[in-house]
């Protein structure tokens, strides 16, 4: 077969299969020209699911006349200097957004350039190019585009219903939307205001404003702030606490140089930044924005722009790791405060409803009983001994005497123990509920960390050796392990048949059940297996050890104990939720227990 060269008109429909997948493709490209021509204020309309109708209109600088003729034309764009396609400091640069969509599609776009009276239009109907003419418009650009995919109507086959392509609309805009704060923004799906977006500052305030309304109050309120750099490339942003988590990694986001990408660089950075913070198969929230030379990243290597490649991605993602680890570590103790927040709104679903008592009761004839003497005084509940505490409530003598000072103190004075479990303490504000052994199995983990890392984890010697029987697979298991386990203070070694003598155990965890500690590690060696990297292997095991070595539920403490538990847990990093990702403790506001009671 001869070759031929293909007509201008298939060329655009090629191109246009590139950069146009959906509607929400066609919307990203115009809010990013608009975004790259100043706009303050965009504005965008969809209708059928952008299908009918696509609108976006803004406040930027606008076109002249030879600007709007050539807009439209292939490969012409006003965003490179030059032809360094590596000095991409916009977030469109291919010229081909506007022809490609012109080509499958009815556009018209209208413009008038600041400080000018007159605004003109063009429209390209499926590849066909018009006149100029007048128009009447406000300074600024209006992109329309019609009857998407009517050029090639075997692409409507592929896409899905009007509410997904809604929905990818929107997530389009609301990428767009958090990288740029200071920029307004309105989507409208239909008959449906989906998305209005006031302008912020561009301070973290108004950043952190900006995401609040996109990713939830909650997230706004458990956000802590994002701060690093090295060699030239910075890092900011918010993320949430180890505590705020969710099923999917949905609500991560990653921008370089304020465009919105995907990339598994963040996946990976998270998740070793996190580490053991968050329970297995649930994801941290956060957004991170990733500022950077345009010669140090390659945002040419996908056709929609959705995927960038680094230059030295090592040193980004050890940036990323770097920045979210010393911010979660500064956080100290902090949990979400919605764990206080879901513990008060299951209380007042709790609580039974007044007409409960307000419906009769058969076996009291009031009528006849209050003739009766003394009916008052034979159905009133005898008031003696109800001054006295219950000793659920006291717990001990010695907490309710605790000093005052404590309760200044972010996780207040001890007042009580509950059911040898839950430490009740109080602050000049709120009401702290502690779970002991959750919490000191953290302040445990942290210990042997740092020990760890330290050069290794004091030991102490058994008088006896304990000869502990676990079967030949799990005996082999930690026999293959001994050398990583001592780095850990636990010496042990094979002893006959399925079974092994421990000789030392960590100094840290006392007087702890040995022989389920072992028989844990044992299982846990067998289903890891020898895949994971030794330093998370030993995190591993070091979990478990605190695990073991902890004060258990069901051990009555005093209250020097519990105070102690308490002020060391304010000084320890991560201290807010144990190994499995846990919280150790919730906070009830004074102010929200009182509105749940009526007297507010």
């Amino acid at each position: 077969m001869a070759i031929r060269q293909l007509s201008p008109e298939t060329v655009n429909r090629i191109a246009a299969g590139e950069v146009v997948e959906r509607p929400a493709s066609v919307v990203k490209e115009l809010v990013e020209n608009a975004l790259d021509a100043g706009a303050t204020e965009i504005e965008i309309v969809t209708a059928a699911g952008g299908l009918s109708l696509i609108r976006v209109t803004d406040d930027g600088c606008g076109m002249d006349e030879s600007d709007l003729a050539l807009c439209v034309e292939r490969h012409a764009t006003s965003k490179l200097d030059s032809d360094d396609l590596l000095a991409i400091r916009t977030l469109g640069f291919r010229g081909e957004a506007l022809p490609s969509i012109g080509a499958i599609a009815h556009l018209a776009i209208a413009s008038r350039p600041r400080g000018t009276r007159d605004a003109l239009e063009i429209a390209v109907d499926r590849g066909t190019k018009q006149p100029l003419k007048p128009a009447a418009l406000n300074p600024g650009t209006r992109i329309e585009v019609r009857d998407l995919f009517s050029a090639t109507p075997a692409r409507l086959k592929f896409l899905k219903s009007e509410r997904a392509e809604n929905l990818a609309v929107s997530e389009t805009v609301k990428r767009l939307a958090m990288a740029h704060p200071h920029v307004g923004f309105s989507l409208t799906m239909g008959e449906r205001t989906g998305l209005r977006l006031p302008r912020s500052t561009a301070n973290p305030d108004g950043m952190l404003e900006r995401l609040g309304r996109i990713m939830g109050r909650e997230f706004m309120t458990d956000a802590v702030p994002i701060a690093g750099e090295r060699d030239g490339v910075s890092v900011k942003g918010f993320a949430g606490l180890p505590t705020l988590h969710r099923p999917d990694a949905t609500y991560q986001f990653l921008f370089v140089n304020g465009r919105p990408v995907r990339d598994k660089l963040v996946v990976g950075a998270v998740r070793a930044a996190y580490g053991d913070l968050v329970p297995k198969g649930r994801h941290p929230l956060l957004a991170l924005f990733v500022e950077l030379p345009p010669t140090d990243v390659d945002v040419n290597v996908h056709p929609a722009k959705v995927e960038v490649r680094f230059r030295d991605s090592a040193a980004v993602r050890g940036l990323l790791i770097g920045a979210l680890r010393h911010a979660l570590e500064g956080a100290g103790f902090r949990a979400t405060a919605q764990g206080g927040a879901r513990t008060l709104e299951t209380l007042a679903r709790a609580q039974p409803s007044a007409s409960r008592y307000d419906e009769p009761r058969p076996d009291l004839d009031f009528a006849r009983a209050g003739a009766e003497t003394g009916f008052a005084e034979e159905r009133q509940t005898p008031f003696a001994g109800l001054d006295m505490p219950t000793a659920d409530a006291t717990a001990h003598e010695e907490a309710v005497s605790a000093s005052s000072a404590n309760e200044s103190r972010p996780l207040g004075a001890a007042r009580a123990q509950l059911h040898e479990t839950y430490i009740v303490a109080q602050t000049e504000t709120s009401v702290v509920i502690v779970d002991q052994h959750a919490a000191h199995e953290r302040l445990v983990y942290e210990r042997l960390k740092k020990a760890l890392a330290n050069g290794g984890v004091a030991r102490q010697a058994l008088l006896i050796p304990t000869v502990i029987e676990v079967g030949e697979d799990e005996a082999l298991a930690l026999d293959e392990k001994a050398a990583e386990l001592a780095e850990l203070g636990l010496v042990l070694e094979r002893f006959g048949t399925g079974a092994v003598a421990v000789r030392e155990t960590p100094a840290l965890l006392g007087t702890s059940d040995i022989q389920g500690l072992v028989r844990d590690l044992a299982a846990d060696l067998l289903s890891e297996g020898a895949g994971a990297p030794l330093r998370e292997r030993l995190e591993s095991v070091a979990s478990r050890m605190a695990c073991h070595g902890s004060v258990r539920a069901g051990r009555r403490l005093t209250a020097p104990e519990m105070n102690a538990l308490l002020r060391e847990m304010e000084a320890t990093p991560f201290s807010g939720q144990c190994n499995h990702g846990r919280p150790t403790y919730v906070e009830l506001k004074l102010s929200d227990i009182e509105r749940l009671f009526g007297r507010k």
